[in-house]
């Protein structure tokens, strides 16, 4: 009966989420509002915003424009008022916009990132000068990119590839490749559309054996670039994303990865306001470099918590040693009996390697999140299966590092506990979306029990992965 009545409990209060307009705020050259990518022009209410400064993502702000404001001006006067060393939190609505309970954090958080983009770099990562080496927003030079390939998984989902491509188009690097790898089709709509309007500026390949790490296999074996980055079919990209994404390869031989800054495109259903009040796949504004011969003091169960490293969908690799680590494992990532983990299996195995990895908030993707409570469900299950999987996979491809593994698993434990714990909302939240580690929404219990029972499951789906692939190939 309690339960029941829990579950009805959640339900609504999942209903009850309002939606939240995306935005993005540039600070210089007197403030400049740009709607979201596929989002309409903000008017007044809820609104989730990419601060930059010189074209640099600095912060998310979250605020709410008074009905009858400029939406700039209000947004503008918010985000100096956020900033502003030593600034008080702001208790109520003012004439401009109303800081969300949570934007004097978020803010904070975006004021050390403003001089830590111009630090972290370096600081973090002495061998790792600012991404482009020259001031904010700057072009990189062609010297400091390397020549690059791009590669793009998708099935059945044409019209967002779309979107992706023309995004992908844009970019600003010098000398790149495109790569559509079709999985699994069974239409002819992807091909239609890659060699109908992108002629030869993109390339198409077909990966018939489905999931997702076979597709980027194909993508690794087709690849030309001495660096290869993935992104999917769901994202716009920024036009410096490739750029700013590769620029860290030439700055640093010993990089073997590099991930970027994941945001939302758009927060019209609760449950891409809910998953990104979670913190979404953003891992905040921090550059940071990753060295597996000088593990980080503050991640006790380095390199196994890949998940913090970055995601899928914002992450590139220089070629010749994702080949060398045998690229992804087949039986890993959606798609598969293993339901995900392809990414993190490939963010370990570099660093197994002896690899750094580098990730750089400059190089930025736009992500259309998950539409409805069903999709939240999969995903909460794919993410808790994905996890216990992609370790499985190291372990059997790497069993030299089951001791380093076991004696990391009793805080492993406690550290999966917490992650898939159900979260409930901070004091006062006012419903919109938190920042990268606040929580305005409670995380309901349904999708943490699912998470768990999905990290049970990984295991056994991984096995029965491989043993559906030697099947296969016989």
């Amino acid at each position: 009966m309690y339960r029941a009545a829990r579950a009805q409990q959640e339900i609504q209060r999942f209903l009850d989420i309002e939606p939240v307009q995306v935005a993005e705020l540039e600070l210089d050259d007197g403030g400049v509002l740009r709607p979201g990518p596929g989002s309409p022009p903000v008017t007044h209410g809820e609104v989730f915003v990419l601060v930059r400064r010189g074209g640099r993502p600095i912060g998310t702000l979250l605020g709410s424009v008074p009905e009858g404001a400029d939406p700039k001006t209000a947004l503008m006067d918010l985000a100096t008022r956020e900033q502003a060393p030593g600034a008080a939190p702001s208790t109520g609505p003012t004439a401009g916009a109303a800081p969300t309970t949570t934007a004097q954090a978020v803010m904070a958080q975006s004021v050390m990132a403003t001089t830590a983009m111009a630090q972290a770099e370096t600081a973090c990562a002495p061998a790792i000068p600012t991404a482009t080496g020259q001031g904010a927003g700057a072009p990189a030079p062609a010297a400091a990119v390397p020549f690059t390939t791009v590669v793009v998984a998708t099935r059945e989902r044409a019209e967002k590839l779309a979107h992706a491509l023309d995004s992908l188009l844009a970019q600003d690097h010098p000398d790149f490749e495109i790569v559509v790898v079709d999985n699994a089709p069974v239409t002819d709509a992807t091909r239609d559309l890659v060699e109908g309007k992108y002629a030869e500026r993109v390339r198409y390949v077909t990966e018939p054996a489905p999931g997702l790490a076979v597709a980027h296999n194909k993508g690794i074996e087709t690849a030309h670039g001495e660096v290869i980055a993935f992104t999917d079919d769901d994202v716009v990209a920024d036009p410096r994303w490739l750029t700013e994404l590769t620029a860290p390869f030439t700055a640093d031989p010993g990089l073997g990865c590099a991930t970027g800054l994941i945001l939302p495109a758009r927060l019209r259903t609760p449950a891409q306001v809910l998953l990104e009040s979670h913190g979404g796949f953003a891992k905040g504004f921090t550059a940071r470099t990753y060295d597996p011969q000088d593990p980080p003091a503050d991640e006790p169960l380095f390199p196994f918590t890949a998940g913090r490293f970055g995601s899928g969908a914002n992450m590139a690799f220089r070629t010749e040693v994702l080949r060398a680590a045998g690229g992804f494992d087949p039986a890993t990532g959606a798609g598969t009996l293993a339901r995900g983990g392809d990414d993190l299996y490939g963010f370990v195995r570099v660093l197994a390697g002896g690899h750094r990895l580098h990730y750089t908030p400059l190089a930025l993707v736009w992500h259309h999140h998950r539409e409805t409570w069903r999709d939240l469900e999969t995903q909460a299950y794919g993410y808790g299966a994905g996890l216990t999987a992609y370790l499985t996979a190291i372990l059997v491809n790497r069993p030299g590092l089951l001791p380093a593994f076991l004696a990391r698993l009793p805080r492993g434990l406690a550290h999966a506990r917490t992650l898939t714990a159900s979260r409930e909302a901070e004091p006062a939240a006012d419903g919109a979306p938190g920042g990268h580690d606040a929580r305005t929404h409670a995380w309901p219990a349904r999708l943490s029990r699912l998470q768990r029972r999905g990290m049970l499951y990984g295991p056994v789906g991984y096995l029965r992965a491989r043993r559906a692939l030697r099947g296969a190939a016989r």
